[in-house]
């Protein structure tokens, strides 16, 4: 197969993991892929596949303001994507059309040259507005701002969910994500976000200390209070029990507990060994982000690590914790004070810790990239 692929900007620190696997995997099929995206955070990661970015949104408030608002009103910049895509690949052939996105662009354009070049067209949607609490950003808060972003959100839905009936299939990340898509489109199919079998994966590693550890920024919004007071508590009881975040230095104001051990971010080459070598990895919600989009959580899943996720119980990613068994959600400092006790007396009894996962092969990037390989394959039959 040969498959163009529009994606939305590739940002850090994750760089839209979910479609790098899938282009290596496709790639090492002997498939041939070219990705169309749009310039945003330099793009840093390897990739044995062509990626051209395409710039929107130059430098300067008013350029933004301006783009921004005759966007809204014309649809300019999907017909723009659209064009400078097409001039790119002139002369070229391609069996079909994937769009890798969390928002309405690109897939205007991906429609758009569907529509020219007469290709089915394929959605890999990995967010839905409507599933993410979200929090509009300072200038949006304006009281003289509020009619247009509710004008503009509204024309942005409408155009998105007109594509989303016109696409051949569509493949999203939780049942809620297929239960919000299927009303405009029956062909439907749920691939979970997951993790890389080949680095993420069960070892078993004996430390000398029982250790706890949070991995990632830590935002003003998350509250890591309930943890923090349950293992300050834990301390004398659990001698060798030890909290680490791996984080952003500003965390550390937050952070004032005695016997925390605050580090700076850890190289992305370390991550799983820094996920063998814990006894538990920390989680905490983030009201503003859909919880299915915590790449820790995954990557602690393939290495069949316990996970402890504060302080929400209801939601999408609580839901999957409860689905795999991969740990604890909880709002009650005693239930958290009990788990720390079970996980360190297992710690104590083999020297390391196992949770007992269940379902880890819905979350395998490896099986769910093949599934995508069948799915773009029966359309071009």
């Amino acid at each position: 197969m040969k498959i163009l692929i529009l994606s939305n900007c590739y940002t850090r620190p994750n760089f839209n993991a979910r479609l790098r696997y899938q282009c290596e995997y496709l790639t090492r099929q002997g498939h041939q892929i070219s990705v169309f995206t749009e310039a945003w955070d330099p793009i840093t990661f390897e990739h044995s596949y062509p990626i051209t970015e395409l710039g929107f949104y130059h430098l300067g408030y008013i350029t933004w303001a301006l783009k921004s608002l005759i966007t809204a009103m014309t649809n300019s910049k999907e017909r723009s994507l659209a064009r400078r895509v097409m001039r790119c690949i002139r002369n070229q052939h391609f069996d079909a059309i994937l769009c890798s996105t969390n928002s309405y662009s690109p897939m205007g354009a991906a429609k758009i040259i569907a529509d020219k070049l007469h290709l089915p067209l394929h959605i890999d949607m990995w967010e839905l507005e409507e599933l993410v609490p979200g929090k509009p950003v300072s200038y949006q808060r304006q009281w003289w701002f509020k009619s247009f972003r509710k004008w503009n959100k509204s024309t942005r839905l409408r155009r998105r969910n007109e594509v989303l009936v016109a696409a051949n299939s569509i493949t999203t990340i939780s049942p809620e994500h297929v239960k919000q898509i299927r009303p405009f489109n029956d062909n439907v199919t749920l691939i979970y976000n997951g993790f890389n079998p080949h680095q993420y994966s069960r070892q078993d590693v004996h430390t000398d200390a029982f250790r706890i550890n949070y991995l990632g920024r830590l935002y003003d919004q998350q509250q890591p209070d309930l943890v923090m007071k349950a293992i300050q508590q834990l301390q004398s009881e659990l001698p060798k029990l030890q909290a680490s975040f791996y984080t952003n230095s500003s965390a550390y104001f937050r952070l004032g507990y005695n016997d925390i051990h605050i580090h700076g971010f850890l190289p992305k080459e370390i991550l799983n060994d820094t996920i063998r070598h814990a006894s538990i990895i920390l989680l905490f919600d983030d009201p503003f982000v859909s919880g299915m989009q915590n790449v820790k959580f995954y990557e602690t899943l393939g290495c069949e690590k316990p996970v402890l996720y504060t302080p929400t119980t209801k939601g999408l990613l609580p839901d999957v914790i409860r689905l795999t068994n991969a740990g604890l959600c909880t709002d009650n400092i005693e239930e958290i004070k009990t788990f720390i006790r079970d996980k360190y007396e297992e710690w104590k009894t083999n020297g390391f810790t196992h949770q007992p996962v269940q379902h880890k092969d819905l979350f395998d990037s490896h099986k769910q990239a093949q599934q995508l390989e069948q799915l773009l394959s029966q359309l071009i039959q």
